[in-house]
């Protein structure tokens, strides 16, 4: 028999508070009554009730209490032995968490919308293998290519400007980092990489990078967050929780968005593209429907799969069945006619 939810079964440990407390309040009730009751009365309203018909309906009661905590953990079993074919493509998403990511053109700034915009598209993925690489001045693989959605999205949270202790935009050295440390050389045609970015770079030769991931087969899909025109400050806070802007040599420092350079990242790879999100709202999920999930798939490695029967309507019947005949008992003697 399998458990699909083991947890609820500690809820089974409020059954013997419950039972003391049935016990105390039986005894209190016996209390007051030998308080507060002559000895003839007393006598007279303990032969109205059947104390084994009582002790019976708290049985029934708790047993089928016990019988609805079993059910809630959904318990199963006829184990049933699948061999599920599975096919997806490679992703890796490149993440910028440049401080000029904090710019506040996006609600509540551009890194948190990207976040929040790549956690939305998880929810879509069938198949795919996903991967994460945050940068700044430098690059860091947070997840390798993995079917694991879970541990991806926990890698995700966790990104930020703090992960990466060097300062800047490096959006080449980002992509040379996915092309040597992430991608395999096999299945060329099935690799994808979704950079989201201000594209604010200092000088990493961001397009020569893209054409070397292109010359791998690789299509970069582009995503530029940010005020194209104006630009936006970009928001500090200090150990004391003031609230301030950036600045550089006295000056505040404000970002834009770069999008000719993004442009072109994008279009140095087979069927690139660059979508100018700039401070506008974006749906990932259906882009990555729209661009990548509708494109051809690789064959991966088959997965063998276990499912059960749930059985926990028997033990929810069970127990209602068991807390009626608690409620339909009478605890009262009959009257001799």
């Amino acid at each position: 028999m399998k458990l699909h939810d083991p947890a609820m079964l500690h809820l089974i440990w409020l059954l013997p508070g419950l039972i003391a407390l049935w016990v105390w309040g039986s005894w209190r009730r016996k209390q007051t009554l030998e308080r507060f009751a002559t000895a003839p009365l007393l006598a007279t309203l303990n032969a109205r009730v059947n104390p084994t018909t009582r002790r019976w309906k708290q049985a029934l009661l708790f047993a089928g209490l016990a019988f609805l905590i079993v059910s809630l953990s959904r318990p199963a079993w006829n184990p049933q032995h699948q061999v599920v074919n599975q096919e997806g493509r490679d992703v890796v998403f490149i993440v910028d968490v440049s401080r000029s990511m904090l710019a506040e053109d996006l609600a509540p700034n551009r890194l948190e919308r990207a976040k929040l915009s790549i956690r939305d598209c998880l929810e879509g993925l069938q198949g795919d293998r996903v991967g994460l690489i945050a940068f700044a001045g430098s690059s860091v693989v947070k997840c390798p290519l993995t079917l694991d959605y879970g541990y991806f999205r926990m890698m995700l949270e966790e990104i930020g400007p703090n992960d990466i202790s060097r300062g800047g935009t490096l959006i080449g050295d980002a992509l040379r980092k996915a092309l040597d440390e992430v991608f395999d050389e096999q299945d060329k045609e099935f690799r994808d990489i979704i950079l989201i970015t201000d594209g604010d770079d200092q000088e990493s030769f961001p397009v020569e990078a893209a054409r070397q991931v292109g010359a791998a087969e690789i299509r970069i899909i582009a995503i530029g967050l940010g005020d194209e025109t104006q630009g936006q400050r970009i928001p500090v806070t200090d150990d004391q929780g003031r609230r301030s802007f950036l600045t550089y040599q006295g000056e505040e420092v404000w970002t834009k968005l770069d999008a000719d350079t993004l442009r072109q990242v994008a279009s140095a790879t087979p069927d690139g593209k660059y979508l100018n999100v700039a401070t506008g709202s974006f749906d990932l999920k259906t882009i990555y429907q729209d661009f990548i999930a509708s494109a051809k798939k690789k064959a991966l490695e088959a997965a063998r799969i276990t499912t059960y029967d749930e059985k926990f309507q028997v033990f929810l019947l069970m127990g209602l069945v068991l807390i009626g005949a608690e409620s339909l008992l009478s605890e009262r003697r009959r009257s001799a006619s």
